[in-house]
């Protein structure tokens, strides 16, 4: 918690004004119950001869009352204000740090866990820092200046109050020790939640296609009850302490009547001194039990904060493991310019990769080199490892051994912006934001025009259907591109990185969703459209790559044929077996 108190820094202000309202608030109510006991005393004493007393002394707690709550309501909005900044500047910081960690990271963390610690996480957190805020000076407020009250007014009475302090922190002790352990729990079982309703939505089309409504709705039905058992276990402990706080209230009234009974049984009303000292302990009376509420209430704040904290602790930690992991990626510390004469040129030397904890590498001893225009095709059996080549280029994974060389450095001796400054690249899953379609083309080009947009379209041949849109570029597209078909969605992702003309185009698996003839179109586009460009493609077809200046034809990871077309169906086996399965001897010929 101790650590999360750096994001304070840009409204301590407010976090400085919540303490000084608080203080002056209970600062005033202190003062009331002294107040009345004084006016009981008058009228007890002096009758109606106490009217103007009485008018003045009211005057003043009605003043007092109306500051206290003027510094009540200005505290609620200070506090409010310092848990909500609190909370942006929290959100703002794991978003951040979430986007510079690798895939990897991401993995190892998990889509629904990062869900819930950006949102249910720094809400407990907040709801904390409100608490902290308005409890680290009320409480000791009210329990230090009520005692000091209390014991000025009578000694014997304060006696109670002393016995009831240590019961309720021993309450609280006992309740924390039970609730820590639910706490994380529950936090767990939200993770868990958070992934069966992510897979639930994100598969909607396949548990219907398959008629598995009934087993997600039976899983989502487990991991809630799972959550709502931890959940109901948690609230009935804190049900039980508001009747709990009760008793100990009216116990702590009952002692205090039986000690005030006994001071007033050893009075004698006969003796005039005597009288006049039981008239003011009579009053004195009613203010000490408001002083003994107070002082209950703010143990009870303590203890509920107490209680509350590690809750938060655990919130704190989970994002606290987010901000302070070290990224697979590292940035280079002195980041090496490249060779300008070499602009376009990438080489793969000697690189093997393997995932973290997999037994074999995906990868190895890949080598091969590309000049600037060429255009290098990969192809290969499922699982062969040609993404994941594709992958290591804008180092979204880190090569386990060799190197990666883009215009001839190490792109681990680049910084990560210059390194995918040079790279546009359309996944093999067309990823679309929600946004218009202007948006998205110029996701990789802030400041693409129009003009540069409906070309990019038309190379990639998509300007037909964009401009039979409503609103043509500024048309809405749903989140991931729901509301567009497959083929709609992979020609938008290629003219979003036809509109960046980078020095290096990626294309994995881009034109699965296309027919023979838009694609056979589409390259020829490319090829003249990008004819500066390097170009890496990853294809299941022959036909995406038969023109491609080099082919690698990769088998478990490793390259088993490397050449044109023609030297492939030459010297290559397995590059035959995929070309005849795949086209006639007429078409190869």
């Amino acid at each position: 918690m101790l650590k999360m108190l750096r994001f304070l820094k840009p409204i301590k202000l407010h976090a400085i004004m919540t303490l000084f309202f608080s203080l002056a608030t209970y600062a005033m109510q202190l003062i009331l119950p002294k107040l009345m006991a004084q006016i009981i005393s008058a009228v007890s004493t002096q009758g109606a001869r106490a009217i103007p007393y009485i008018e003045k002394t009211g005057g003043w707690m009605i003043a007092f009352s109306a500051v206290a709550l003027a510094c009540a309501a200005a505290s609620s909005y200070f506090s409010s204000r310092t848990a909500t900044g609190f909370g942006s500047a929290v959100r703002e910081a794991v978003f951040v740090r979430v986007e510079s960690l690798s895939p990897c990271d991401l993995d190892d963390i998990g889509t629904p866990s990062l869900i819930t610690r950006c949102t249910n996480d720094i809400r407990q957190i907040q709801e904390m820092l409100i608490n902290v805020l308005r409890t680290a000076i009320s409480a000791p407020i009210l329990l230090v200046g009520g005692s000091v009250m209390a014991f000025i007014m009578n000694r014997k009475l304060s006696m109670s109050i002393i016995v009831i302090i240590p019961v309720i922190a021993v309450i609280a002790f006992i309740v924390s020790k039970t609730v820590i352990p639910l706490f994380k729990k529950m936090q767990l079982k939200t993770d868990a939640l958070n992934r069966v309703l992510r897979e639930k939505l994100s598969g909607i089309r396949v548990i219907r296609a398959f008629n598995r409504t009934r087993y997600e709705d039976g899983r989502f039905r487990d991991a809630n009850l799972d959550l709502t058992a931890i959940a109901l276990r948690i609230s009935r402990i804190f049900a039980a302490l508001i009747p709990l706080a009760v008793v100990l209230i009216f116990s702590a009234v009952i002692v205090l009547l039986w000690i005030a009974g006994d001071q007033i049984n050893e009075l004698d009303p006969g003796i005039a001194a005597e009288r006049a000292q039981l008239v003011n302990m009579a009053a004195n009376l009613q203010a000490f039990m408001i002083y003994l509420v107070m002082i209950v209430f703010a143990v009870s704040m303590g203890a509920a904060l107490f209680i509350m904290l590690p809750r938060a602790s655990v919130s704190a930690k989970r994002i606290l493991e987010v901000l302070e992991r070290t990224t697979a990626i590292k940035e280079a510390e002195k980041p090496i310019q490249p060779d300008p004469a070499l602009t376009g040129s990438i080489e793969f030397v000697n690189v093997t990769f393997g995932y973290p904890g997999a037994e074999a590498p995906v990868l190895s001893n890949i080598s091969f080199k590309a000049s600037a225009g060429q255009t290098i095709g990969i192809i290969g059996g499922t699982g062969s490892g040609k993404s994941t080549l594709m992958s290591l280029i804008p180092r979204f994974y880190d090569v386990t051994f060799g190197e990666i060389r883009i215009d001839g450095v190490d792109i681990r001796a680049m910084s990560t912006a210059d390194l995918r400054g040079k790279i546009a690249y359309v996944p093999q899953q067309s990823l679309l934001f929600s946004g218009t379609v202007a948006e998205n083309l110029a996701f990789g080009k802030e400041d693409a025009s129009e003009d540069e947009m409906w070309h990019a379209l038309t190379i990639a041949q998509a300007r037909d259907f964009v401009e039979a849109l409503t609103y043509q570029l500024h048309d809405m597209i749903s989140q991931r591109g729901e509301n567009l078909s497959g083929g709609q969605k992979q020609r938008i992702a290629i003219a979003r990185a036809v509109v960046k003309k980078a020095e290096f185009t990626l294309f994995d698996d881009s034109f699965s969703a296309l027919d023979f003839t838009t694609e056979v179109k589409l390259r020829k586009a490319l090829k003249e459209e990008l004819a500066a460009s390097t170009i890496l493609i990853v294809a299941q077809r022959i036909g995406t790559i038969i023109d491609a200046d080099l082919i690698l034809v990769i088998d478990e990871g490793k390259i088993v044929g490397a050449g044109t077309h023609r030297q492939l169906l030459k010297d290559c086996e397995m590059y035959r077996e995929i070309a005849y399965s795949q086209l006639t001897k007429e078409d190869l010929a």
